[in-house]
């Protein structure tokens, strides 16, 4: 982890503390789900219900920020549309009023079929170190997408950073591929482990 001064560290988990309660009183929810992976569960967690709130996007941006930093220098941040937009805009965000100076990028499912066809929007990231962020990471899948979508315009991978890690194998699949993981919070975090 990055040294920061004490004052960082406890704003940190203070923001952090208030990322739980507002993920688990507005963004978890029980019953029979089907998940994008096809897995089904018990509960979901839907983080764009907070991600895009402004009460928690800039808890999540400066949550998410010193994972980025424990990954080293980079140049931009985002993932596969659409649960990483909110993610990335946050982190780009927080990130600029903490001192960094990495930009965002979102990659498509799939190219455009019109204009230049580009897969991945932003700044061109050839020969740039990148963070693959996620909101809610179960499989490994999006990332993984975003992650071949990158390297085919040359970008450099620095790791992958999910706000909510569902213990159910995308660290594993992600550091198989080679790439850093880290993820801000878990299923125990929220009461559901």
């Amino acid at each position: 982890m990055t040294d920061r001064p004490a004052g960082i560290v406890g704003r940190v988990s203070e923001d952090r503390d208030r990322l739980i309660g507002f993920i688990r009183d507005e963004a978890v929810f029980h019953g029979d789900f089907t998940l994008t992976s096809g897995a089904r569960a018990s509960y979901y967690v839907d983080l764009r219900r907070v991600s895009l709130d402004h009460r928690v996007a800039p808890l999540i941006g400066r949550v998410m920020v010193p994972l980025v930093d424990e990954l080293g220098p980079v140049d931009a941040v985002g993932g596969l549309t659409m649960g990483a937009d909110p993610i990335a805009a946050a982190v780009l965000h927080q990130g600029v009023a903490m001192g960094r100076d990495y930009d965002a990028f979102v990659v498509r499912k799939e190219p455009k079929d019109h204009g230049r066809g580009k897969q991945v929007e932003g700044p061109d990231l050839a020969g740039k170190r990148v963070v693959v962020l996620e909101d809610t990471s179960t499989t490994g899948g999006s990332p993984l997408k975003a992650i071949e979508a990158l390297r085919a315009v040359g970008a450099e991978i620095a790791g992958v950073a999910v706000v909510v890690d569902r213990a159910t194998g995308a660290r594993e699949r992600i550091e198989a591929e080679g790439v850093p993981y880290r993820a801000a919070l878990g299923l125990e975090d929220l009461g559901l482990a």
